[in-house]
């Protein structure tokens, strides 16, 4: 997963002293993208033509996403706006003077502007105060579509109605050396479990045809990731860059950008490659199922995701003391071999499971020992308030030998962890934690072990406890995952580790003034309370 091209292109700008060429309204753009109506509109590159990157001001919301200062407007520019000029569309009747550049009714120019200054806007005989806030993200997404439904519904208001609600787009993906990629939107839409009830929401997106998100490769399914819960905007980049760095199959790759629908600023999120069948487990194929003349095979690879929360419209099945999702083949109902495959996965689950805690099995007969036992720490280390509940897959595929095992990966869902589960005391002083906000202590191996019993329930709890693990485990913490902290906090810089794992320093740059413009827009602190 290489991340050194969107840092080279970040340190490019920064150190870029050039002024953009400005242009005339006439070779400037306007939003076309999406419905505009009266305000004004800044496109996130200048000198473009391009009618997808655009933002209409907007003033301060709240968690409902009602306005109560009107008056107070904010452009807020991704990293690739020029640190001195914007061009900004009128669209308004009459025109409107910005920093002493008249704008003339539905047209654009090139407006000088500072992020230390607030600017005074007359418009409609309404008078307005303008302050301009720029991101160091390392790209920004602009999704568009003002008729989700055909009867004219805005797309996040349609799809944010109702998570099975899919729907087209136009768009942009914008880097911060000033590149247009407008590939369409083939289909949007809502995911998440229980952070699918936030306000702020993550979506899956899959885009005409294979993109690259700042330097990631290229595909066309990614997750957007809205990380509401937790204030740092940082625990899932993290902890995915991390099982990255440590050497775990199938690691997410990600990047941090600014998102925007319709001309309006959503916040900062994090664009993740989608766990998935093909591209990210390229082991696994969605009809690997099935021999060539349409019959089941006998054997076959699949992903698997533990999910308390699964239920009506998921392909799930109950095994012993928890719920799976299959993730792939993932199969409807009316479809051949529907419950055979179930049937399957339960069988090869439940057979790992018993294994996970057995004095007669061996673990690694089921299982790659070393794959969940990276899982096992990673998620140990961040104290993973999920852990072996949700969001926690498996991939079950041959080994090098041609054994079908599973194997603990890809990590995913971590907004919740590193501390960041104060809410839920009761259940944290329930297992006997007192010190889940420190980096000390046990986490996973205490997770729902049934009072009156020394056995766990719960999957990561028994691999945590299982031989193999154990004896694995301090050979892989201290000579693959000491070096990776030593590298992420910046005590030993490694160059080796320098394209998988930034350091915290980096990760600060990029995420800073991004975050800010996510909470200045409305998205408070303390959300994960």
């Amino acid at each position: 997963m290489k991340k050194a091209l969107s840092i080279l292109l970040i340190t490019i700008l920064m150190l870029s002293a050039l002024p953009f060429v400005t242009v005339s309204a006439a070779e400037s753009g306007k939003p076309s993208g999406f419905s505009t109506d009266a305000g004004l509109y800044v496109h996130a590159v200048s000198s473009s033509a391009d009618g997808e990157a655009w933002q209409k001001w907007q003033s301060v919301h709240d968690k409902s996403l009602y306005q109560p200062n009107p008056s107070e407007k904010y452009f807020f520019l991704p990293s690739s706006a020029d640190k001195e000029t914007i061009d900004v569309f009128n669209g308004y009747g009459d025109t409107v003077t910005v920093n002493g550049v008249d704008i003339a009714s539905q047209s654009t120019a090139a407006v000088p502007y500072s992020t230390d200054e607030s600017y005074s806007v007359l418009a409609d005989g309404a008078s307005y105060t303008l302050r301009v806030m720029r991101s160091g993200a390392e790209a920004a997404v602009y999704i568009n579509n003002s008729n989700a439904d055909g009867n004219g519904t805005d797309l996040m208001s349609y799809l944010n109605d109702d998570k099975s609600r899919s729907a087209k787009a136009t768009g942009a993906i914008v880097t911060p050396d000033g590149k247009v990629d407008n590939t369409a939107i083939k289909k949007i839409k809502g995911r998440g479990n229980t952070s699918w009830g936030k306000p702020k929401k993550g979506y899956n997106i899959t885009y005409d045809k294979k993109v690259s998100i700042a330097g990631m490769e290229k595909n066309k399914k990614y997750s957007i990731l809205a990380n509401f819960q937790d204030d740092s905007l940082a625990r899932n980049r993290i902890l995915y860059d991390l099982s990255d760095a440590v050497g775990m199959p199938y690691a997410s790759d990600s990047r941090a950008v600014d998102f925007y629908v319709n001309g309006f600023y959503w916040g900062s999120y994090q664009m993740c490659e989608k766990v998935e069948a093909g591209s990210l487990v390229p082991e696994v194929d969605d009809e690997g199922y099935l021999n060539e003349d349409g019959s089941l095979k006998d054997d076959f690879s699949f992903i698997a995701e533990i999910d308390a929360s699964a239920g009506d419209g998921d392909y799930y099945i109950s095994t012993k003391k928890l719920k799976l999702t299959i993730k792939s083949p993932e199969l409807e109902a009316d479809q051949p071999y529907y419950e055979e495959v179930k049937a399957y996965v339960k069988s090869k689950f439940d057979a790992f499971y018993d294994a996970t805690y057995s004095s007669r099995e061996k673990l690694s007969d089921y299982a790659d020992v070393a794959s969940v036992t990276k899982l096992y720490l990673i998620n140990e280390l961040g104290k993973n308030w999920d852990s072996g509940v949700s969001s926690t897959f498996f991939t079950y595929r041959q080994d090098e030998n041609g054994t079908y095992k599973f194997y603990g990966s890809p990590v995913w869902d971590y907004d919740n962890s590193l501390g960041n589960a104060t809410g839920v005391s009761r259940d944290l002083r329930n297992i006997g934690v007192t010190d889940y906000e420190k980096p000390t202590g046990w986490w996973c191996r205490c997770k729902e072990t049934p009072k009156g019993t020394k056995t766990p329930t719960n999957i990561m709890a028994r691999i945590a406890l299982n031989a193999e693990v154990q004896e694995a485990a301090p050979k892989i913490w201290f000579e693959e995952f000491i070096p990776a902290l030593y590298h992420f906090t910046g005590v030993f810089p490694s160059n080796k580790l320098e394209n998988e794992l930034y350091t915290v320093d980096e990760y600060r740059s990029l995420l800073r003034d991004s975050a800010a413009m996510n909470y200045t827009s409305g998205w408070l602190l303390n959300t994960g309370s």
